[in-house]
């Protein structure tokens, strides 16, 4: 039997130094520690798969295995998926999962004792359901946040450089052939990335395709 980990951020720029820290003591091989940065919003990860195995692929996981997590929200965010991937792993897989942060969750110490299975399955429905709506909640909040942004007259993105007062009068030289494209940026104190940025736009926008 081998005690496997499993940490999981949202973001690529995230760190999971907290959470491997936490399943370090747990796992003596760290072969077995399986890290993904994705969503949680589904399981469509390459650790996880790789730990579970998919249609075409042996997991990782054995019969008799432990998997550690340091809470349910780090396997997912999704109440039917979280519950559909929980039985995969403890009845199809035959292996064990332990979420460090709640205690009840612990199918290693349950597994012979009726009321322990009774309450660790009622926990998980009750925990997948807070995961997934807090995930819901945090995706309506950004959206009136967003919303309300734009009602202010707030935008989001880089700030458009605005072309100086006198851009159409230089342009149409440089067009004529009268002034250069490196005198043009003198005149219009512009750094050369800018004035061809502004000059591309331009064009673009009179242009007949």
């Amino acid at each position: 039997m081998a005690t496997f980990g499993y940490a999981r951020v949202s973001a690529l720029d995230q760190a999971l130094d907290r959470q491997i820290e936490k399943l370090t003591p747990y796992i003596t091989d760290r072969r077995y520690l399986y890290c993904d940065k994705a969503s949680g919003k589904d399981f469509d990860r390459r650790a996880w798969r790789a730990l579970v195995g998919t249609e075409t692929t042996l997991p990782a996981l054995q019969r008799g295995d432990l998997l550690v997590v340091l809470s349910l929200d780090r396997l997912g965010r999704n109440y039917t998926e979280i519950q559909n991937e929980w039985k995969h792993i403890t009845q199809t897989l035959g292996a064990n999962i332990k979420v460090l942060d709640m205690p009840l969750l612990d199918t290693s110490t349950s597994n012979d004792n009726l009321d322990r299975r009774f309450m660790a399955d009622l926990v998980l429905q009750i925990l997948a359901y807070v995961a997934e709506r807090e995930r819901i909640n945090i995706k309506t909040r950004q959206a009136h946040g967003i919303k309300i942004a734009l009602e202010k007259g707030i935008h989001f993105g880089r700030v458009a450089v605005p072309k100086p007062d006198n851009w159409e009068a230089v342009i149409a030289e440089v067009e004529a052939g009268r002034l250069t494209a490196t005198a043009a940026m003198t005149q219009l104190n512009l750094k050369r990335t800018t004035f061809y940025k502004l000059w591309g736009k331009r064009t673009k926008d009179i242009s007949p395709h």
